[in-house]
């Protein structure tokens, strides 16, 4: 007698309707057969979606960093940013530049090599030296750090490692040690490490010469070893290597005292009688003429100058500038208040003589640009204070506000 038929899987009865096959160990019917090759094929469908999503991601990343051009890249920076439009140039051609090097130069048959054109920014504080650094990698979707250079000094010395620059840049890229390579640096206040004088000293300069020469090591490229936590808080952990070829190195300072040392190069005798005082617009106009020679006297040694190819002065930031800094940009800081309040469902507007007078606060501080939040949180205060009972009203801001005589007007 032949022996019954019978599904391994789901214990079913050979039919004609749902036939069974069988082989020397196991059975399978029609039905679960079926509902196998359903379930194989749709795994294989998803492995594939993956697979060219993982691709798609990868290439937009790179089209991120390589494909914006220079008028692109000033557009961003229009949008942030108002006036400094040489600055705004310089950046945007040095950035494309940069990254058509590493992306596009690799492909390149000729035997020609590329170096990398570091940039200097030169400008007043609050001008928007850091500002413009940081809004262009922001865009173009490269990590980004920002070092201080008065508090670096050289190894040994009390005060951070020039190294450590290194190490905010991979904690930027989130460990990723090829994307911190292709990331930039923004090293603020770099006319403070200027020696004393251009004479080089016997004695030791920790916070002067000694960090320029530090300095001077990462910015022409090279490969270092950097702790991952810093090097002074955190001893004997193991060392990441990085090379900074292809890291961009954005230098900023405000050189007080430039003024002088141009004028004099030019001819003009900074003491004396009978001197014809210069306007405004002649001394802010005298910066563009500077020379690297210039930053040599300043104080800045020659080697490092040299690794600064581009430099971009910035102009210091007017009364009119001013007041389209507060109400024009993207990230204008009327409209971020405008939106704050309107989470409240409250309308709030600024006249023109209140903006006039916030301008005018800001410029007496000498803090450029960044004092206005500052001065608008003064302004401000006990109007958001009690904001939450201003529902469905309109608050207007007047010069008065501003000088705190009176409240705002409320309808």
């Amino acid at each position: 007698m032949q022996k019954k038929l019978i599904c391994d899987f789901c214990g079913v009865d050979d039919s004609s309707n749902n036939p069974i096959i069988s082989g020397d160990n196991a059975a399978i019917c029609q039905s679960c057969a079926k509902e196998a090759y359903e379930i194989i094929n749709s795994h294989k469908d998803e492995t594939q979606i993956d697979v060219m999503e993982t691709k798609s991601k990868v290439n937009k990343e790179k089209e991120n960093i390589s494909i914006l051009t220079p008028k692109e890249l000033k557009a961003i920076l229009d949008d942030y940013i108002i006036g400094q439009e040489k600055a705004k140039k310089v950046l945007s051609v040095a950035v494309y530049n940069h990254y058509k090097r590493i992306f596009k130069g690799k492909s390149s048959k000729d035997d020609t090599e590329l170096q990398k054109s570091n940039v200097l920014l030169i400008g007043p504080t609050g001008s928007g030296k850091t500002l413009l650094a940081q809004t262009i990698a922001n865009h173009i979707n490269v990590p980004f750090a920002i070092a201080d250079a008065t508090s670096l000094t050289e190894a040994g010395y009390v005060g951070d490692d020039v190294e450590n620059i290194v190490t905010r840049l991979i904690q930027a890229a989130d460990g990723d040690i090829k994307k911190a390579e292709q990331g930039i640096i923004f090293i603020d206040e770099i006319d403070k490490i200027a020696r004393m004088s251009e004479n080089r000293s016997i004695t030791r300069d920790v916070s002067g010469e000694g960090v320029q020469q530090a300095l001077l090591k990462i910015i022409e490229g090279s490969s270092i070893n950097v702790p991952p936590k810093g090097g002074r808080k955190h001893p004997g952990q193991e060392s990441i290597s990085l090379d900074t070829t292809n890291v961009l190195f954005i230098c900023g300072g405000a050189f007080d005292g430039m003024k002088d040392i141009i004028s004099k190069r030019q001819g003009g005798n900074v003491l004396g009688f009978n001197q014809q005082k210069k306007t405004k617009k002649e001394q802010d106009d005298i910066m563009e003429l500077i020379e690297a020679d210039d930053l040599v006297k300043y104080g800045l040694i020659p080697e490092l100058v040299g690794r600064l190819h581009m430099i971009a002065t910035l102009e210091e930031i007017d009364e009119d500038a001013m007041i389209h800094i507060l109400t024009e940009p993207k990230n204008a800081l009327v409209k971020q208040y405008s939106k704050l309040f309107g989470m409240d469902e409250v309308k709030l507007k600024f006249d023109k003589p209140s903006l006039k007078e916030i301008a005018v606060k800001a410029i007496e501080r000498k803090t450029g640009a960044r004092g206005l939040r500052s001065i608008l949180e003064e302004v401000m205060l006990d109007i958001m204070y009690e904001l939450p009972e201003y529902k469905n009203k309109t608050i207007t801001i007047t010069k008065d506000v501003v000088n705190k005589i009176k409240k705002p007007k409320v309808a």
